[in-house]
């Protein structure tokens, strides 16, 4: 027997055997038996108890964090075991997120609308639903979600600056008008003044179109969005000019991963990889000097053999190496989009399970459920993404931080 069915054999025989003339509650019953529930799957994830020493061992227990669960019983306190690598959060907690309502709410819009695909329906028999939902149900499910959504995507920004920010697109299909077409998700991330990362902002439309990129970039200034040094993302039609527009006093970073692509979509196949290194070298300069010198030398390298990878390398010099007007602790961090990439796979994960989306409003709901959940687990994080005090050491952000009340140490 695991750990995990001992500790569900333990619960099941202490609520059994629980009588009236206890004194201890069956909410202080329920928590006890969670936190054992909880520690035996932590043991079981990572291959040892607390204290024992195996080399199955994974990873190391880190302390705990507190949360407040509801329940049948009332409310219950339980503590979250952390790692020092890693991440942690039991199964057992899991089928009551958001972000799984939302996705059942998507797939059965679609179902009820009579606009879903053989994956949908598929889903739908295997969920049990195949032989009635109500459209009420539905209905009242995801109300409650864009009330959540609502909430993120309006909230006022102007409680700190927001030095770097982050915006990427990913793609899904949605029904407009009985047609099937892409369209783009764009979210955006901020990196705080005092280190801690929030989402921004999502909306859907076009990312070719300049208009769409102007109005989102001014939905996020209207709503308080101050403070940007740094903008990175990809080289899409449109957004850079609306960054001009929106964030004057902000440098754009193009993000090195999808200017990578680009300038290899320009070489034969077999030379690629020994491009890909050569270009490599640019970014293990240590200051901004250097990183020019290596760039301008690398052009010249190429120009014989592969002229067209040496323009655009050539043309991208100023973008790419934004960056290096920041601090170099900073660099690995702001030189891609890599810190929205997570986002994007979990968002993947989510989307290719409904395949085709009903409408705009079902893409923006699950998708902003996701976000809603991943917003709180930044602002709650117990580790800065960058330390506040290396955050003030770019340049003139000092004054705006004299308004900000004292946060806690590293």
């Amino acid at each position: 027997m695991t750990n995990y069915e001992s500790a569900l054999s333990e619960l099941s025989a202490r609520l059994i055997g629980t009588d009236s003339t206890l004194t201890t509650s069956l909410s202080d019953i329920l928590a006890a038996a969670l936190q054992e529930l909880i520690e035996a799957e932590l043991t079981a994830t990572i291959g040892a108890a607390p204290g024992e020493r195996t080399n199955e061992r994974t990873a190391q227990r880190n302390g705990h964090r507190p949360k407040l669960l509801t329940t049948p019983a009332g409310d219950v306190d339980v503590a979250i075991p952390k790692l020092r690598t890693g991440s942690f959060f039991p199964e057992l907690l899991e089928p009551r997120r958001r972000i799984d309502k939302a996705l059942w709410a998507v797939i059965m819009t679609a179902y009820i609308t009579g606009t879903s695909t053989r994956k949908v329906d598929d889903l739908v028999k295997a969920l049990g639903c195949d032989s009635g939902v109500s459209k009420s149900t539905v209905s009242r499910i995801c109300k409650n979600i864009d009330a959540d959504v609502h909430v993120l995507r309006s909230r006022q920004l102007d409680h700190q600056p927001f030095v770097y920010v982050w915006l990427d697109a990913t793609y899904v299909h949605v029904r407009v008008n009985r047609h099937v077409v892409s369209k783009a998700v764009v979210i955006a991330t901020g990196l705080r003044a005092d280190g801690h990362r929030e989402v921004l902002g999502v909306d859907i439309g076009d990312s070719e179109n300049e208009t769409f990129w102007r109005e989102f970039l001014a939905g996020l200034v209207d709503r308080g969005l101050a403070g940007v040094r740094l903008v990175i993302s990809d080289a899409h039609a449109g957004l850079v000019a609306a960054i001009r527009r929106n964030f004057q006093s902000a440098s754009w970073q193009r993000c090195r991963v999808h200017a990578m692509r680009n300038m290899l979509s320009a070489a034969p196949h077999q030379q690629r990889q020994m491009i890909a290194a050569l270009i490599r070298t640019i970014f293990v300069q240590p200051d901004h000097d250097s990183a020019v010198t290596q760039l301008r030398a690398v052009v010249a390298q190429l120009e014989p053999t592969v002229p067209g990878v040496a323009r655009r390398l050539e043309a991208m010099e100023t973008d790419l190496l934004a960056y290096t007007g920041f601090p170099p602790a900073h660099w690995t961090k702001i030189w891609s989009n890599n810190p929205i990439e997570r986002l994007n796979r979990e968002l993947k994960r989510r989307t290719d399970v409904v395949g085709i989306f009903p409408d705009t409003a079902s893409v923006i709901r699950l998708v902003g459920a996701l976000l809603v959940e991943i917003n709180d687990e930044m602002i709650a994080a117990d580790r800065r993404y960058i330390a506040a005090n290396s955050v003030a050491t770019i340049d003139g952000i000092e004054p705006e931080l004299q308004s900000l009340p004292a946060a806690p140490r590293d």
